[in-house]
Protein backbone atom coordinates (compact mmCIF):
# COMPACT_ATOMS: atom_id res chain seq x y z
CA UNK A 1 0.00 0.00 0.00
CA UNK A 2 1.37 3.50 -0.98
CA UNK A 3 1.39 5.88 2.24
CA UNK A 4 -0.38 9.27 1.12
CA UNK A 5 2.70 11.17 3.03
CA UNK A 6 6.54 9.88 2.63
CA UNK A 7 9.21 11.95 4.69
CA UNK A 8 12.44 11.05 3.36
CA UNK A 9 15.93 11.43 5.12
CA UNK A 10 14.69 14.91 5.89
CA UNK A 11 16.55 17.87 7.94
CA UNK A 12 15.47 21.04 9.08
CA UNK A 13 16.20 23.50 11.17
CA UNK A 14 17.03 27.59 12.20
CA UNK A 15 19.46 29.86 11.42
CA UNK A 16 21.93 27.65 11.11
CA UNK A 17 20.97 25.17 13.93
CA UNK A 18 19.61 21.72 13.07
CA UNK A 19 16.11 20.80 14.71
CA UNK A 20 15.67 17.84 12.80
CA UNK A 21 17.79 15.09 11.63
CA UNK A 22 17.68 12.16 9.10
CA UNK A 23 13.81 11.99 9.70
CA UNK A 24 11.89 8.59 7.91
CA UNK A 25 8.41 7.93 8.42
CA UNK A 26 5.64 6.65 6.18
CA UNK A 27 1.89 8.37 7.19
CA UNK A 28 -0.35 5.83 5.77
CA UNK A 29 -4.60 6.15 4.72
CA UNK A 30 -6.34 5.46 7.93
CA UNK A 31 -3.10 5.76 10.35
CA UNK A 32 -4.08 7.13 13.44
CA UNK A 33 -0.54 8.42 14.58
CA UNK A 34 0.39 9.95 18.26
CA UNK A 35 3.70 11.93 17.43
CA UNK A 36 5.07 12.52 21.07
CA UNK A 37 8.71 13.86 22.42
CA UNK A 38 10.53 16.38 24.73
CA UNK A 39 9.95 20.10 24.38
CA UNK A 40 12.40 21.53 22.23
CA UNK A 41 12.40 18.24 20.19
CA UNK A 42 11.23 18.79 16.81
CA UNK A 43 7.61 17.74 17.39
CA UNK A 44 6.20 21.40 15.57
CA UNK A 45 9.30 21.70 13.23
CA UNK A 46 8.22 18.41 11.70
CA UNK A 47 4.56 19.34 11.48
CA UNK A 48 5.37 22.73 9.96
CA UNK A 49 7.42 20.86 7.61
CA UNK A 50 4.62 18.58 6.80
CA UNK A 51 2.14 21.43 5.81
CA UNK A 52 4.79 23.52 4.08
CA UNK A 53 5.23 26.38 6.30
CA UNK A 54 9.09 25.38 6.88
CA UNK A 55 11.51 24.33 3.52
CA UNK A 56 13.70 21.02 4.99
CA UNK A 57 17.75 21.39 4.64
CA UNK A 58 17.75 18.46 3.09
CA UNK A 59 15.50 15.59 2.12
CA UNK A 60 11.86 15.56 1.01
CA UNK A 61 8.27 14.97 1.68
CA UNK A 62 6.12 13.39 -0.84
CA UNK A 63 2.35 13.55 -0.94
CA UNK A 64 0.40 11.00 -2.93
CA UNK A 65 -3.62 11.70 -3.51
CA UNK A 66 -5.35 9.58 -5.93
CA UNK A 67 -5.00 12.34 -8.83
CA UNK A 68 -1.33 12.71 -8.66
CA UNK A 69 2.09 13.41 -6.31
CA UNK A 70 3.50 16.25 -4.70
CA UNK A 71 6.74 16.96 -3.23
CA UNK A 72 8.01 19.28 -1.09
CA UNK A 73 11.90 19.34 -0.59
CA UNK A 74 14.71 21.07 -0.37
CA UNK A 75 15.53 21.41 -4.29
CA UNK A 76 11.68 22.18 -4.83
CA UNK A 77 9.78 25.88 -4.85
CA UNK A 78 6.35 23.86 -4.73
CA UNK A 79 4.05 23.47 -1.96
CA UNK A 80 1.52 20.97 -0.62
CA UNK A 81 -1.36 23.30 -1.01
CA UNK A 82 -3.18 21.29 -3.24
CA UNK A 83 -3.37 18.00 -1.09
CA UNK A 84 -5.95 18.52 1.97
CA UNK A 85 -4.32 18.34 5.00
CA UNK A 86 -6.70 19.60 7.95
CA UNK A 87 -4.92 21.33 10.93
CA UNK A 88 -6.15 22.34 14.64
CA UNK A 89 -3.48 24.94 16.07
CA UNK A 90 -2.20 24.81 19.17
CA UNK A 91 -4.52 26.83 22.05
CA UNK A 92 -2.48 29.71 22.66
CA UNK A 93 -1.63 30.90 18.69
CA UNK A 94 -5.27 31.32 18.61
CA UNK A 95 -6.67 35.39 19.01
CA UNK A 96 -9.49 35.29 20.81
CA UNK A 97 -10.39 39.15 20.08
CA UNK A 98 -10.24 37.97 16.40
CA UNK A 99 -14.27 39.35 15.59
CA UNK A 100 -15.18 35.88 13.64
CA UNK A 101 -18.17 33.97 14.54
CA UNK A 102 -18.17 29.97 14.65
CA UNK A 103 -20.24 29.66 11.53
CA UNK A 104 -17.14 31.67 10.00
CA UNK A 105 -14.61 29.67 11.50
CA UNK A 106 -15.96 26.69 10.37
CA UNK A 107 -16.49 27.81 6.34
CA UNK A 108 -12.97 29.22 6.44
CA UNK A 109 -11.68 25.55 6.28
CA UNK A 110 -13.34 25.80 2.47
CA UNK A 111 -11.64 29.30 1.22
CA UNK A 112 -9.06 27.43 -0.85
CA UNK A 113 -12.06 25.93 -3.00
CA UNK A 114 -13.15 29.59 -3.68
CA UNK A 115 -11.84 32.67 -4.99
CA UNK A 116 -11.08 35.71 -2.81
CA UNK A 117 -14.02 37.68 -4.20
CA UNK A 118 -16.97 35.01 -4.37
CA UNK A 119 -19.37 34.21 -1.87
CA UNK A 120 -19.98 30.78 -0.22
CA UNK A 121 -22.41 28.63 -2.17
CA UNK A 122 -25.57 26.89 -0.49
CA UNK A 123 -24.05 23.58 -0.79
CA UNK A 124 -20.77 24.62 1.50
CA UNK A 125 -23.21 26.64 3.74
CA UNK A 126 -25.31 23.65 3.92
CA UNK A 127 -21.87 21.58 4.42
CA UNK A 128 -21.26 23.90 7.22
CA UNK A 129 -24.42 23.43 8.90
CA UNK A 130 -23.68 20.21 9.03
CA UNK A 131 -20.44 20.00 10.45
CA UNK A 132 -21.64 22.29 13.22
CA UNK A 133 -24.14 19.53 14.15
CA UNK A 134 -21.34 17.29 13.85
CA UNK A 135 -19.29 19.49 16.58
CA UNK A 136 -22.63 20.11 18.70
CA UNK A 137 -22.36 23.90 18.48
CA UNK A 138 -25.85 24.29 17.12
CA UNK A 139 -27.24 27.64 18.37
CA UNK A 140 -23.90 29.10 18.43
CA UNK A 141 -23.55 29.91 15.18
CA UNK A 142 -23.53 33.65 14.86
CA UNK A 143 -21.72 33.75 18.57
CA UNK A 144 -18.08 35.36 18.21
CA UNK A 145 -15.26 32.71 19.30
CA UNK A 146 -14.37 35.18 22.13
CA UNK A 147 -17.64 34.07 24.42
CA UNK A 148 -16.75 30.41 23.69
CA UNK A 149 -15.62 27.91 26.43
CA UNK A 150 -12.46 26.27 25.87
CA UNK A 151 -14.17 23.30 24.57
CA UNK A 152 -16.32 25.41 22.34
CA UNK A 153 -13.84 26.74 20.54
CA UNK A 154 -11.67 23.68 19.78
CA UNK A 155 -14.97 21.94 18.10
CA UNK A 156 -15.09 24.97 15.94
CA UNK A 157 -11.40 25.07 15.23
CA UNK A 158 -12.11 21.08 14.40
CA UNK A 159 -15.12 21.67 12.60
CA UNK A 160 -12.76 24.04 10.05
CA UNK A 161 -10.37 21.29 9.93
CA UNK A 162 -12.44 18.67 8.73
CA UNK A 163 -15.07 20.52 6.35
CA UNK A 164 -12.79 20.02 3.61
CA UNK A 165 -12.99 16.21 3.68
CA UNK A 166 -8.99 16.12 4.39
CA UNK A 167 -6.65 13.41 3.24
CA UNK A 168 -4.82 13.97 6.41
CA UNK A 169 -5.46 15.36 9.70
CA UNK A 170 -2.83 16.98 12.10
CA UNK A 171 -3.75 17.94 15.67
CA UNK A 172 -1.48 20.06 17.53
CA UNK A 173 -1.53 19.97 21.53
CA UNK A 174 -5.59 19.33 21.65
CA UNK A 175 -5.38 18.82 25.46
CA UNK A 176 -4.33 22.43 25.48
CA UNK A 177 -7.46 23.71 25.41
CA UNK A 178 -8.29 22.37 28.87
CA UNK A 179 -11.90 21.22 28.63
CA UNK A 180 -12.17 17.74 30.32
CA UNK A 181 -16.33 18.15 30.03
CA UNK A 182 -15.65 17.51 26.00
CA UNK A 183 -12.54 15.44 25.95
CA UNK A 184 -14.20 11.86 25.69
CA UNK A 185 -16.69 13.35 22.95
CA UNK A 186 -13.40 14.40 21.11
CA UNK A 187 -12.13 11.23 20.82
CA UNK A 188 -15.14 10.17 19.96
CA UNK A 189 -15.07 12.41 17.06
CA UNK A 190 -11.29 11.39 15.83
CA UNK A 191 -12.36 8.05 16.22
CA UNK A 192 -15.07 8.58 13.42
CA UNK A 193 -12.71 11.22 11.45
CA UNK A 194 -10.27 8.44 11.55
CA UNK A 195 -12.51 6.29 9.67
CA UNK A 196 -11.85 8.19 6.10
CA UNK A 197 -8.85 10.65 7.33
CA UNK A 198 -5.37 10.01 8.62
CA UNK A 199 -4.82 11.64 11.95
CA UNK A 200 -1.50 13.04 13.10
CA UNK A 201 -1.89 13.75 16.93
CA UNK A 202 1.05 15.82 18.58
CA UNK A 203 0.56 16.02 22.36
CA UNK A 204 2.56 16.17 25.84
CA UNK A 205 -0.47 13.92 27.07
CA UNK A 206 1.25 10.65 27.03
CA UNK A 207 -1.60 8.48 28.88
CA UNK A 208 -3.74 9.43 26.81
CA UNK A 209 -2.26 9.44 23.14
CA UNK A 210 -1.20 6.01 23.86
CA UNK A 211 -4.90 5.10 24.83
CA UNK A 212 -6.07 6.70 21.39
CA UNK A 213 -3.52 6.24 18.78
CA UNK A 214 -2.60 2.92 16.55
CA UNK A 215 1.43 3.67 16.41
CA UNK A 216 3.95 5.97 17.76
CA UNK A 217 6.73 8.32 16.20
CA UNK A 218 8.74 9.74 19.11
CA UNK A 219 10.39 12.95 18.04
CA UNK A 220 13.76 14.14 19.71
CA UNK A 221 15.87 15.29 17.29
CA UNK A 222 15.70 12.08 15.37
CA UNK A 223 12.58 9.92 14.96
CA UNK A 224 12.08 6.41 16.73
CA UNK A 225 8.46 4.68 14.98
CA UNK A 226 6.44 2.26 17.19
CA UNK A 227 4.30 0.31 14.89
CA UNK A 228 2.08 -0.22 17.83
CA UNK A 229 1.67 1.50 21.28
CA UNK A 230 3.28 -1.43 23.35
CA UNK A 231 5.79 1.37 24.82
CA UNK A 232 7.20 0.74 28.30
CA UNK A 233 7.21 3.38 31.58
CA UNK A 234 10.87 2.89 31.59
CA UNK A 235 11.61 4.00 28.19
CA UNK A 236 9.50 6.92 28.24
CA UNK A 237 11.47 7.80 31.76
CA UNK A 238 14.37 7.09 29.91
CA UNK A 239 13.86 9.50 27.01
CA UNK A 240 12.02 12.29 28.78
CA UNK A 241 14.04 12.46 31.49
CA UNK A 242 11.53 12.46 34.37
CA UNK A 243 8.69 9.82 35.93
CA UNK A 244 5.94 9.07 33.77
CA UNK A 245 3.00 8.49 36.49
CA UNK A 246 0.48 8.79 33.16
CA UNK A 247 0.30 5.26 32.48
CA UNK A 248 -1.78 3.57 34.83
CA UNK A 249 -5.03 4.18 33.65
CA UNK A 250 -7.23 3.10 30.66
CA UNK A 251 -6.38 0.05 28.70
CA UNK A 252 -2.81 -0.41 27.20
CA UNK A 253 -1.57 -2.53 24.57
CA UNK A 254 -0.37 -5.70 25.46
CA UNK A 255 2.41 -5.27 22.99
CA UNK A 256 5.65 -4.35 24.77
CA UNK A 257 8.43 -2.78 22.90
CA UNK A 258 12.33 -3.31 24.12
CA UNK A 259 14.29 -0.55 25.42
CA UNK A 260 16.14 1.51 22.58
CA UNK A 261 17.56 4.87 22.26
CA UNK A 262 17.81 7.72 19.61
CA UNK A 263 21.00 7.40 17.11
Amino acid sequence: MKPIIEIKNLSAGYEGRTVLRDINLNIYQRDFLGMIGPNGGGKTTLIKCILGLLKPTKGEIIFHSPEETFRESQSSSSNNSTLSLGYLPQYNTIDRKFPISVEEVILSGLSIQKSLTSRFTAEQREKGKQVITRMGLEGLEHRSIGQLSGGQLQRALLGRAIISDPSALILDEPSTYIDKRFEARLYELLAEINKDCAIILVSHDIGTVLQQVKSIACVNETLDYHPDTGVTTEWLEKNFNCPIELLGHGTLPHRILGEHHHH
